[in-house]
């Protein structure tokens, strides 16, 4: 195989690593607070808002929030996206790392909110932010070595929030989605608008299932990146589950783990039909990702390859976030285009 792609195998490293970047945490009990001109502790003379105290156990961390925050910095699109979908906006004074193009629906709202960085911001430039509510999508948002663990945003005052994906749990399933969004609903008192969300997404999913149910299985590869290996979905994964909904079947779903590297004899051996190809900025465009497939002459006999059968999934659209819901659908047409005529 030629060596087209330096892969951004970071995700990688930071799933594996997730739980302890946890674990190293220290547990959140206060929330920030802001002062009034007088010197005084506005929020603390401020009325509790109905349904506060609210206490949330996350990645091994403690938070009682005493009442909404109020400016949120979010890193990594997706839980920016969460947000935005949760009428959120006015909350937050920055966002950081889009992995591809926002969601139609959102993408006036999302621009609207400041972008502090294309990739990981530094620790100060998230302060200059002024934040009381730091929210995270991938562990690496706050990597100990780059100075914004949860400890160092604890003892400026903020609190912090990882996406559940990152906790170190060894299934991902829609659930989590779910949960996470109703958890996000909970911390920013918006619970009925969380409750709404969850019920249009899971009608989303269950419109989708629904168009290809009884029909077979049709066997998916996913092709994330790399050129001498092929790094792929696993059978943790969300991935694999958004498949399954979608009327397919990861060839890889005995992969003990969310992601992992398998060899191109093995791609070849399990025969795909179709290649689901993981869009996000650092591995290679979708374009030379097909190319690099098509062009490699060990996979000419790879259905999915002879017949040119792929379907391109932002990687926000795998993750614990709004888009999975989304991906189900665009799966189901890719996998089954019949059933949508």
């Amino acid at each position: 195989m030629s060596q087209l792609f330096t892969p951004a195998r970071t995700r990688g490293f930071l799933r594996a690593t997730a739980a302890a970047v946890a674990l190293s945490s220290v547990l959140l009990t206060t929330s920030c607070g802001a002062a009034d001109e007088s010197g005084g502790d506005a929020k603390a003379t401020a009325a509790v808002p109905a349904g506060f105290p609210v206490t949330v156990d996350n990645c091994g961390v403690r938070t009682t929030y005493e009442r909404p925050p109020s400016r949120v910095v979010t890193i990594h699109q997706h839980p920016a996206e969460l947000m935005l979908a949760l009428g959120l906006k006015d909350r937050m004074v920055g966002t950081a790392f889009p992995d591809s193009a926002v969601l139609p629906e959102l993408k006036e709202d999302y621009e609207a909110v400041p972008e502090l960085a294309r990739k990981e911001p530094s620790f100060e430039k998230v302060l200059d932010a002024e934040p009381d509510f730091v929210y995270g999508g991938y562990g690496s948002a706050f990597a100990e070595k780059e100075g914004r663990s949860r400890t160092a945003f604890a003892d400026a005052g903020i609190d912090t929030y990882l996406n559940r994906e990152y906790c170190g749990k060894k299934k991902v399933t829609m659930e989590d989605t779910y949960d996470e969004v109703r958890t996000i609903g909970k911390i920013f008192g918006v619970a009925d608008r969380a409750d709404k969300l969850v019920t249009d997404l899971k009608s989303r999913v269950g419109k989708a299932a629904g168009k290809v149910e009884g029909e077979p299985d049709v066997p998916v590869f996913v092709y994330d990146s790399g050129d001498k290996a092929a790094f792929t979905a696993g059978g943790k994964s969300l991935g694999t589950e958004l498949i399954r909904l979608a009327g397919g079947e990861n060839v890889f779903a005995d992969l003990d783990d969310v992601f992992g590297d398998v060899s191109w004899e093995q791609v070849i051996e399990r025969r795909p039909e179709v290649i689901a190809v993981y869009d996000y900025a650092g591995a290679g465009s979708v374009e030379q990702k097909k190319r690099f497939l098509l062009s490699q002459p060990a996979l000419a006999d790879v259905p999915a390859v002879r017949n040119k059968r792929f379907v391109v999934l932002p990687l926000t659209a795998t993750l614990v976030g709004i888009r999975s819901a989304y991906a189900v659908d665009d799966l189901a047409r890719g996998l089954h285009p019949e059933s949508f005529r």
